[in-house]
């Protein structure tokens, strides 16, 4: 029986301290986000807004860190500005909600941080429905919804480069190729499962230059004929039936190749649902976007506070 495999943090004192640190409202409250507070003027006709895109981010990144509704969130910013003696006034809820409309339209980068690979999975977050002991008890109902969270992750920094949120129908493969098109050059390897494993995937990392580590299917065959952006899949398939063919071959593939980092996009994914929850606050699908980009940002803060540094120890 294979020894239980467990991991030891080096460093728990600091990453204490950023877990303490989470939960200060200077992190949320920068002096860059007092800077910016006011909207500059446009010199556009009509009405300019009094408050910044990077105010209604700012107010976002609040309501979701501490799980505040939209009227609580109203009154945490008008206390925490007179606590903090700031000379500013604070967006109503109202505000909040409708400017929050206009912030997610373009799929944009989250870090400015040079990435060299790249993570990409998904996950499911409920729009609304039961909960774990109602579908226990009774089972589930036509009502239950939810969305698709796609994330690009650099696996060095455990930072979000990217988020798009579908619908549930959305299959992976499909969203795959818009990660690559706004990927930067640098990004040299894609690490992801095999329900990546379609020709239009292959294609992307081919255009942008970057060689995808996606096992290939179980049932997938040699091509002859296969176009040059498919290369890189028949070569996948030569080396594991050179490393014994089979369940060894592909395990073996997978260890050489460095796949298994393709878990820190699941680990990425479980602290997004431990530190917001499973589901979304939003009701409709466009402030649903916005939700899913605000909370990234936020989770890249947090991470950027500190992460664990651990090592494998086998007992």
């Amino acid at each position: 029986m294979a020894s239980e495999a467990k991991y030891r943090i080096h460093n728990w004192k600091d990453y204490n301290r950023s877990l303490v640190k989470r939960g200060s409202i200077t992190v949320w409250f920068s002096e860059d986000a007092i800077n910016k507070w006011h909207a500059a003027p446009t010199g556009k006709h009509g009405r300019p807004s009094l408050y910044s895109d990077d105010a209604i981010l700012t107010a976002l990144m609040i309501r979701f860190v501490f799980h505040l509704p939209l009227r609580a969130l109203e009154g945490f910013l008008v206390s925490l500005v007179s606590v903090m003696g700031l000379c500013l006034c604070t967006p109503s809820y109202t505000q909040v909600c409708w400017r929050a409309k206009a912030l997610g339209k373009d799929l944009k980068r989250l870090t400015k941080r040079t990435i060299t690979d790249l993570v990409i999975d998904s996950t499911g977050l409920k729009v609304y429905g039961e909960g774990e002991w109602k579908v226990r008890q009774h089972g589930y109902s036509k009502r239950r919804t939810w969305r698709k969270l796609h994330l690009a992750i650099c696996p060095d920094s455990n930072e979000i480069l990217f988020v798009k949120l579908t619908d549930n129908k959305t299959p992976d493969h499909k969203i795959y190729p818009q990660f690559l098109e706004s990927a930067p050059k640098t990004v040299k390897r894609t690490y992801a499962d095999g329900a990546y494993d379609r020709e239009r995937c292959y294609r992307a990392n081919f255009t942008h230059g970057a060689s995808p580590i996606i096992p290939p299917q179980r049932n997938a065959r040699y091509r002859e004929d296969a176009p040059e952006h498919l290369q890189e899949r028949n070569n996948a398939l030569l080396e594991m039936i050179g490393l014994g063919g089979g369940e060894d071959g592909r395990r073996i593939w997978k260890k050489l190749k460095g796949y298994h980092r393709r878990s820190l996009a699941e680990t990425g994914m479980y602290r997004f649902k431990i530190l917001f929850g499973a589901g979304l606050k939003s009701r409709t699908f466009e402030r649903q976007q916005v939700e899913a980009d605000v909370k990234s940002r936020a989770l890249n803060i947090m991470t950027n506070l500190g992460m664990p540094q651990s090592e494998r120890v086998v007992i």
